[in-house]
C-alpha cells in the first residue's frame, strides 16, 4: 500500500500504522477514558440526512468562504496539533506548505517542534496560532507577541486542557516525548528503519517554541500527560481569556467551547470566532460531539461568531452537514495527521484534495451553488 492507495480515512490510518512506530500510532488514534467519545464525534454524523435539490444548474460551485478575515478555497482546514516531527521529519513546515498550496488555513500549536518563526519563513499563506495559558505567564505574552510580529492571522486559545485526558493507549505503550526505546517498544521501533533513521538524522526533537523559556521544552523525559500537568495553568479563568483576546487584538477563537452558555460568554470577552471542540474525544469522555452542539450553537450565537466544528470529520458530507447545521468551517486533526505520517506534505496535499474533491462533487449532487446555500433546509435530523 502507498500514498496512491489512500482515497479515505481508513486508507491514511492504515498507511500511517504501517509507517509509525506502535506508540506513535497510537497516541494520534487514541482517545480518553473508553474512548466513547473518540467514536461520537465521528458518529453523530449519521443521525440527519442531507436533503438536495435537483436540477439546479450549479455549474462550478464555489467553495469559498471568509474566516478570521481571511478567504479560504475551501471550509475545512488543519486543526492545530502538537509535536507533528513525531509523524513525519518535515513536521510542521510539510503540514503548513500543503495548506498554502489549497488555500487554507494552517494552525501551529503551542507544542509544535518548529518555531513560528520557521513556519512563516516558508508559508505566506494564512496562518493561525493555537495558544495554552502556561503557569508562566511570560510564556503566554512571549507566544503571543511573536506570533504578530510573524504575521500570523488569527489566534485560537484551548480551554480544555487544564489537565491532560486519561489516555490509557498512551500509559499502556510508554509513549513519551521524545521517544525513548524501552524492552516494551523497542520491537516496534525496530519494525520502522525509516521513521528511526530521519527522527535521528534530522533537527533535535524540542518543543521549539518554548525551549528558550523553559527547559521542560529541551529536556523532557516525562510524558506529553506529565508536561500538560506541569506547566499548563489550571486555574485559568475567563478574566485569563480576556487578556489574551485583548493583548492579541485581532481575529481570535475560543477553542473547547461545547455549551450556548459558553459561546454567549465568548462574544462578552471579544471573541470573533468559537471551535466547538471536545479535543478529538482526548479529555473529557462521555462528552458531546461538537456536531451534536452546532445546531444550538449557532441558533443562539451564529450572527455574531464564526463557528468552527472541529473534530470527528472523515468525509466531505461530514463537512456539508456542518455547514448546514450552522457552521462557517470545519478542522481536523487525526486524518491529516495520518495522511502526514503516510506521506509528509504529499500525503497532507493528497488528503486536501481528497476532500476537496468530495466537497465539489458533494455540493453539485446537492444542488447548492455556494456554501451559503448550505442551509437547515438542507438537513432532516432523524427521530
Amino acid at each position: 500500500m502507498n500514498l496512491k492507495d489512500c482515497h479515505n480515512f481508513s486508507d491514511f490510518r492504515k498507511l500511517a500504522k504501517k509507517k509509525l512506530p506502535s506508540p506513535i500510532f497510537h497516541y494520534i488514534d487514541g482517545g480518553a477514558d473508553d474512548e466513547i467519545t473518540l467514536r461520537r464525534n465521528t458518529e453523530s454524523f449519521n443521525e440527519c440526512d442531507l436533503l438536495p435539490n435537483i436540477l439546479a444548474s450549479v455549474g462550478k460551485p464555489d467553495l469559498s468562504t471568509t474566516l478570521f478575515g481571511k478567504k479560504i478555497e475551501m471550509p475545512i482546514f488543519l486543526s492545530p496539533s502538537a509535536m507533528q516531527r513525531l509523524y513525519h521529519h518535515e513536521g510542521d513546515l510539510a503540514s503548513a506548505r500543503a495548506a498554502e498550496k489549497f488555500g487554507t488555513f494552517y494552525s501551529m500549536s503551542t507544542m509544535a517542534n518548529n518555531t513560528i518563526e520557521e513556519v512563516s519563513n516558508v508559508s505566506n499563506g494564512p496562518k493561525l496560532f493555537q495558544l495554552y495559558v502556561h503557569k508562566d505567564k511570560s510564556i503566554t505574552d512571549d507566544l503571543i507577541d511573536r506570533s504578530r510580529i510573524s504575521g500570523f492571522d488569527a489566534m485560537c486559545l484551548t480551554v480544555d486542557t487544564l489537565v491532560a485526558g486519561n489516555r490509557e493507549k498512551d500509559h499502556r505503550t510508554g509513549f513519551t516525548t521524545p521517544p525513548r526505546l524501552t524492552l516494551q517498544s523497542l520491537i516496534s521501533f525496530a519494525m520502522c528503519p525509516e521513521w528511526v533513521f530521519n527522527y535521528f538524522t534530522h533537527k533535535k526533537f524540542e518543543l521549539s517554541n518554548v525551549a528558550k523559556k523553559t527547559d521542560k521544552g529541551t529536556n523532557i523525559s516525562k510524558s506529553v500527560i506529565e508536561y500538560i500537568n506541569e506547566q499548563y495553568d489550571p486555574a485559568m479563568n475567563w478574566k485569563d481569556a480576556e487578556y489574551c483576546v485583548k493583548k492579541w487584538n485581532g481575529p481570535f477563537a475560543l477553542k473547547g467551547v461545547m455549551s450556548v452558555e459558553d459561546a454567549k460568554r465568548a462574544i462578552d470577552i471579544g471573541c470573533t470566532a468559537i471551535m466547538i471542540s471536545n479535543h478529538g474525544g482526548r479529555q473529557l469522555d462521555g462528552s458531546r460531539s461538537p456536531f451534536d452542539q452546532v445546531k444550538a450553537i449557532s441558533d443562539a450565537v451564529g450572527d455574531k461568531l464564526e463557528i468552527i466544528l472541529d473534530g470527528g470529520i472523515r468525509r466531505g458530507t461530514h463537512v456539508l452537514k456542518a455547514l448546514a447545521a450552522g457552521a462557517t468551517a470545519c478542522s481536523f486533526g487525526k486524518m491529516f495527521l495520518f495522511a502526514l505520517s503516510s506521506g509528509g506534505q504529499h500525503g497532507v496535499e493528497r488528503l486536501l484534495q481528497n476532500m476537496h474533491d468530495e466537497i465539489n462533487r458533494n455540493m453539485i449532487l446537492m444542488g447548492c451553488k455556494n456554501l451559503k446555500e448550505l442551509d437547515a433546509t438542507k438537513l432532516i435530523y432523524r427521530k
